[in-house]
């Protein structure tokens, strides 16, 4: 069983591996507990991903839903330098941040040069190696399109993705450098990580940081997740989509539906 003192107002989830595979669009238990939440608490994704990925592997997924139900749900790609809630059938924004193009030209530049001195730069991909995200850019070593098994194997200890961040942080000090997802490496304005995220949720939602809870598969020191346990905020450890269904189970009963 579940247990917590005080049950939070807010649940949010990191995307990739701790509600679906990589690009991947969620199973429908997934879909059905993200739903049965939202009847209880606010419900919040955070992720390196762009929102057109939120869409895809989430929100088109989503069992249907009364208004007011899926009006609890909080998008934020990019760590959150994009914000955007649901409105009926329609994916409303809150807020949109940007790289300047300066900021975009040297990052695009240093993330090629480092990973094809290392090595890293692969001839066969399935899509675009790099890409623009308005508020991030992100070099996916397989191409944004790779099957989940290609991508495991490819950087299995994560040492090949650690290498290049550390070595495209080196040329960007005015840049935030991170690694993303299980072979990516993205690159925002300096201080944008998941924890800006969720201090973004804070002042648009009204929600202390005390009330929120997070779930993620890489909250490890090295994990694009541990600056949310970091900031102090209640996390939940997962290791796969499968985990989180395990964890919803137990603890949506002890939340009251809303009224």
């Amino acid at each position: 069983m579940v247990d917590i003192a005080t049950p939070p107002l807010l649940v949010a989830f990191d995307l990739d591996d701790t509600l679906a595979p990589s690009k991947s669009q969620i199973d429908p238990r997934i879909g059905e507990l993200l739903v049965a939440l939202a009847e209880r608490v606010d419900v919040a994704i955070i992720s390196g991903g762009q929102l057109a990925q939120f869409t895809t592997q989430v929100v088109d997924r989503l069992p249907d839903a009364p208004a007011d139900t899926l009006a609890r749900l909080h998008l934020l790609p990019t760590c959150g330098t994009q914000y955007y809630r649901l409105a009926g059938d329609e994916v409303v924004t809150v807020y949109k941040r940007s790289l300047t193009d300066d900021q975009k030209s040297r990052a695009l530049a240093a993330v090629e040069g480092e990973a094809r001195r290392l090595g890293l730069w692969e001839s066969e991909t399935w899509g675009d190696i790099l890409e623009d995200r308005g508020s991030q850019i992100t070099f996916s070593a397989l191409g944004q399109r790779a099957p989940v098994l290609a991508k495991t194997a490819w950087d299995p200890t994560g040492e090949k993705k650690n290498s290049l961040r550390a070595a495209v942080a080196a040329l960007l000090p005015d840049l935030e450098v991170r690694s993303g997802g299980s072979t990516s490496v993205d690159i925002t304005e300096q201080g944008i990580d998941k924890a800006y995220g969720m201090r973004q949720l804070a002042e648009q939602t009204g929600i202390s940081l005390d009330d929120m809870l997070f779930v993620g598969d890489r909250l490890d020191p090295d994990g694009n997740d541990y600056p949310v346990l970091a900031m102090g905020v209640r996390c939940q450890s997962v290791d796969g989509w499968e985990d989180t269904v395990v964890y919803l189970e137990q603890l949506i009963p002890t939340l009251p539906v809303r009224v």
